[in-house]
């Protein structure tokens, strides 16, 4: 089974610098300036609390929020957020990523959200299901099967 070796945020803090540098260097064409690129802001604000209730179950149900041992989790955490996507922090980190463009306000920083998903899917997310899967069985399984991925 693959492990995950590399922090989320380590992905999320790359991307956004990429998309600083196509916005910087490739600026292909401006589409939103201030202050309309200030709501990109307020969307990132949105996000970091969506992520930082979700970490908070975690903390509240006394598991590990660590995203390189999902191994390690001992409850399942299906309340909140998770009620409606499986990986409510991994989307915040998207609409984080959103926001960023926005803020940033050209288009050709956009290209890299699509390779974000992938990249946190293939080396995140599926092995921490496999992980998951192994450990709570059949619950997760039936949890999976009534929320999705993404959203």
């Amino acid at each position: 089974m693959f492990k995950t070796r590399i922090p989320p945020p380590v992905y999320l803090v790359l991307v956004a610098f990429m998309m600083w540098l196509l916005d910087r260097y490739v600026p292909v064409f401006i589409w939103l300036d201030a202050p309309w690129n200030y709501l990109g802001l307020a969307l990132i604000s949105v996000a970091i609390l969506a992520d930082l209730w979700s970490l908070a179950l975690f903390f509240r149900a006394k598991t590990t929020p660590n995203p390189l041992h999902p191994e390690r989790s001992k409850r399942l955490v299906i309340s909140g957020l998770y009620r409606y996507t499986r990986n409510p922090m991994y989307l915040g980190m998207l609409i984080m990523l959103v926001g960023w463009w926005i803020y940033l306000g050209s288009l050709t920083p956009v290209v890299l959200l699509p390779l974000f998903v992938w990249v946190i899917t293939k080396q995140q997310i599926e092995p921490e299901e496999a992980a998951l899967s192994q450990t709570f069985g059949q619950a997760y399984r039936d949890y999976q099967q009534t929320v999705r991925r993404w959203l």
